[in-house]
Parts: structure tokens; sequence; C-alpha cells
């Protein structure tokens, strides 16, 4: 006997494994996953959705929930097209590339609008859940696996980064900080890619629930270039 629950609130790696060890003294396996949050139990016997809730519930702010069939084309509720899930990133990055635009006489201009904006945007995202982004952050950056109170001062260094752009502070050297900062982020996102591990992307925060793909790496290197390009216009 085997039933299928969708998850919410879980956020990271971390979620995973609570959930997993709160279900796992009612049903005899269990395999949990992030994207989609999903719970497969199986066993003879499975306990009632009321019991699960109760155990899930002592491991945090989780809940299970019975899958139904979507009036879309029978899809699974909770399951979302690739269209759908980065929807609204891509709609964030449109939107900072267009007000970029303004007042912008040359590329140069541009970039330089453009990283201000995706910095002060994507770092305030960060803060709307500081410690829910230290906890999804710590599952796959380099840095904060090891010393997971980076994950709290990423997003001011963001913040901070944004700013500089924006009125042009000490340029140079937030360029080349910029490059250092993207271009280490990038290898903890290539490791997890190559690792073909299921977890959340945190580059927006927990406000919106991105899974980890090429889509974040091109992100990180995309600021690298911009970065260096940068640089190189004002050689």
């Amino acid at each position: 006997m085997e039933k299928t629950y969708e998850i919410q609130g879980m956020t990271c790696g971390s979620c995973v494994q609570k959930v997993t060890g709160a279900l796992e003294g009612l049903v005899s396996s269990v395999q949990v996953t992030l994207h989609p949050p999903r719970a497969v139990l199986g066993g003879e016997t499975i306990a009632d959705l009321a019991t699960l809730n109760v155990a899930v519930g002592k491991a945090g702010a989780y809940k299970l929930k019975t899958i139904t069939a979507a009036t879309n084309g029978d899809q699974p509720d909770g399951e979302k097209s690739w269209l759908q899930t980065y929807y609204p990133l891509f709609l964030i990055v449109a939107s900072i590339s267009l007000v970029s635009l303004k007042g912008a006489e040359g590329l140069h201009d541009w970039m330089l609008h453009f990283m201000a904006g995706f910095f002060i945007v994507f770092g305030f995202f960060k803060l709307l859940d500081l410690k829910g982004f230290r906890d999804a952050y710590a599952t796959y950056d380099l840095l904060a696996m090891r010393w997971n109170n980076y994950g709290l001062l990423y997003p001011f260094i963001e913040l901070g980064l944004g700013f500089a752009f924006l009125f042009q502070f000490q340029l140079t050297a937030a360029l080349w900080f910029s490059i250092v900062l993207m271009g280490f982020s990038s290898l903890g996102v290539i490791k997890t890619l190559r690792e073909k591990r299921k977890i959340r992307c945190a580059c927006l925060g927990t406000a919106l629930n991105l899974p980890m793909s090429t889509i974040t790496l091109v992100e990180d290197l995309g600021m690298v270039v911009m970065s260096a390009m940068m640089l190189y216009v004002m050689a």
C-alpha cells in the first residue's frame, strides 16, 4: 500500500530531514522530496491524515495535504510547468531590465543600473524571511554550509553592492567584489547541479518557491560577466 501527499511549509533540505524523521515511526517506508514537496508513504497500514499531521506538526510548521487532480489537464495539485515555476523570476528580471533603461545613454549605463536594481531587489526579497533564507542557502553555498550565519549577512552584502552601484560609490572595488562574491556563489550551484540534488533555490529568499536549476547559475555568472565588462570599459 502506498500513498502520496503534498507537503506545505517545507523550504530546504533540513525540512526534508525533519519531516522524514517525524513520519518514519508511523509507516514502513518514507520518501520525502522538496521539488515537488511530496511525501510518499508505504506500508501495510498507513495512519490517517490527521495523525500524520500531528506528527509533522511537532517537527515544525508543516502540513500534509491529499493530492487531488487539477482541472487543467489532470495535472496534480502543487505541480507547475517550467514556465509557471519561473514566471515570477522572469517578471522581476524583465522589470529591472526595463527600469534600467531610464537615463541610460549606452550599454555601460544600462548595466550599471541593472546591477544596482538586481542586487537591491534580490537582497530585499531575502530580508523578508532572513532565517528561512539562511537555512535554504546553507543547503548549497560552500561557505554557508560551514558557517551558517553567513546566510544572515549575505542579503546585506547584496544590498550594499546594489547601493554602491546606484550611487557609483567605490565603483571599481564594488565590481571586483561582485565578481568574487557571485563567482564563489556559482561554485556551490555548480556542485549542486552536478550532484543532481533537488533543492530549493534561495536567490529570491523563501518568498518564491524556485527549484535549483541552470537558471540560478546563469544569474550568478551573468553578474560576473557584467562586472568584468564594466571593469574592461572603465580601464
